[in-house]
């Protein structure tokens, strides 16, 4: 048995995801054309005042998430981090609210931690969700690339380690950021099979239609889509102080009514 999210995410298929940090943001994704929505960590915590990396109270994210997934309809997965704590246990009970709050997944990441934690976390989680009768998806997310955890030349032989550790622990999918050479990610397709592997969109990354062909089946914005909505912010933000002028404002703005009645009616 599998959700629609987990069939998003089926062979031969590649799952465009954008991701969101509030829920105003989601619902324009949703307009534009998502199948489905993730939460990025970075932009969901510093639009409620908080730094990325763990710093985010774990009720203030399942408060984020309920808000999201009131104004959409299609399915959310929510970045947990690590779970916002070392105790197995308590990832879990963070992952029943996320769950309750109306996600359908979540990315739950190693980050410097051994691999040996993430894999309780894993089962910890899935065990919780299973007691609900709830389907559930768990993209674990190994961070060797990102965080440069290994030698650059073990990245691969690493990830495919912990990849394997993680698929044994439960886990629905694999989570490789800043992996982009194309011989690394065919050879991630095939370590991780038969589990979806998921990409970071990053610079240089091949198109999707290659990554697609390669058998890729997941395809993250991550923090990309919030930093550069921040960054013409501040943009239009030190222009306007600087000279005051206005025309400079309306370049190409959502139109007040249109975001208005995207949200209207929402409950």
């Amino acid at each position: 048995m599998s959700s629609p999210f987990h069939e998003l995410q089926g062979p031969g298929r590649l799952l465009i995801l954008p991701n969101a940090w509030d829920a105003g943001s989601a619902r324009l994704i949703e307009e534009c054309g998502a199948t489905a929505i993730a939460t990025t960590s970075a932009g969901l915590a510093g639009a409620r005042g908080y730094a990325d990396g763990g710093a985010l109270p774990p009720a203030v994210l399942a408060s984020a998430v309920r808000e999201i997934t009131r104004v959409v309809r299609i399915p959310v997965s929510a970045d947990v981090e690590a779970g916002y704590s070392d105790d197995p246990a308590q990832v879990a009970e963070l992952v029943a609210r996320v769950f309750d709050a109306g996600a359908v997944g979540i990315n739950l990441e190693d980050g410097s931690d051994p691999p040996e934690l993430l894999c309780a976390k894993i089962d910890a989680v899935k065990r919780a969700v299973a007691r609900t009768g709830g389907m559930f998806f768990v993209n674990a997310r190994t961070d060797t690339y990102l965080r440069g955890l290994v030698p650059p030349e073990r990245a691969l032989e690493a990830s495919v380690e912990r990849a394997a550790r993680y698929r044994a622990a439960g886990c629905d999918g694999i989570f490789v950021p800043m992996a982009s050479a194309p011989a690394d990610v065919r050879a991630l397709v095939t370590a991780v099979a038969p589990l979806p592997l998921n990409l970071l969109a990053v610079r240089g990354l091949a198109p999707a239609a290659e990554l697609r062909a390669w058998g890729v089946r997941r395809l993250s914005a991550g923090s990309a889509i919030a930093a550069a909505a921040l960054g013409m912010a501040r943009d239009l933000t030190t222009a306007f102080v600087r000279d005051g002028r206005s025309d400079d404002l309306f370049g190409a703005p959502i139109e007040y009514g249109k975001m208005n009645a995207l949200l209207a009616g929402r409950r």
